[in-house]
Protein backbone atom coordinates (compact mmCIF):
# COMPACT_ATOMS: atom_id res chain seq x y z
CA UNK A 1 0.00 0.00 0.00
CA UNK A 2 1.59 3.54 -1.24
CA UNK A 3 1.69 6.07 1.36
CA UNK A 4 -0.94 8.92 1.42
CA UNK A 5 0.09 12.37 2.84
CA UNK A 6 -2.36 14.79 4.33
CA UNK A 7 -1.08 18.06 5.11
CA UNK A 8 -3.45 20.58 6.61
CA UNK A 9 -2.14 24.53 7.03
CA UNK A 10 -3.70 26.14 9.79
CA UNK A 11 -4.48 29.37 11.59
CA UNK A 12 -6.63 29.84 14.78
CA UNK A 13 -8.75 26.87 13.77
CA UNK A 14 -8.10 24.22 16.60
CA UNK A 15 -11.71 22.69 16.39
CA UNK A 16 -11.53 22.67 12.67
CA UNK A 17 -8.28 20.80 13.02
CA UNK A 18 -9.76 18.47 14.97
CA UNK A 19 -12.39 17.22 13.08
CA UNK A 20 -10.30 17.32 10.10
CA UNK A 21 -7.96 14.88 11.56
CA UNK A 22 -10.53 12.42 12.89
CA UNK A 23 -12.19 12.49 9.68
CA UNK A 24 -9.09 11.24 7.66
CA UNK A 25 -8.61 8.73 10.60
CA UNK A 26 -11.86 7.61 9.65
CA UNK A 27 -11.13 6.45 6.04
CA UNK A 28 -10.98 2.67 5.19
CA UNK A 29 -7.06 3.50 3.60
CA UNK A 30 -5.01 3.32 6.27
CA UNK A 31 -1.46 3.93 5.61
CA UNK A 32 -2.14 7.89 5.70
CA UNK A 33 0.26 10.37 7.79
CA UNK A 34 -1.39 13.88 8.55
CA UNK A 35 0.92 16.76 8.77
CA UNK A 36 -0.51 19.71 10.63
CA UNK A 37 1.07 23.22 9.68
CA UNK A 38 0.83 25.96 12.19
CA UNK A 39 1.21 29.28 11.44
CA UNK A 40 2.20 30.84 14.59
CA UNK A 41 -1.38 30.39 15.82
CA UNK A 42 -2.89 31.81 19.57
CA UNK A 43 -5.91 29.85 19.87
CA UNK A 44 -4.36 27.09 21.53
Amino acid sequence: MDLVSVVIPTFNRFKFVLNAIRSIKTQTYKNIEIIVVNNCSTDK
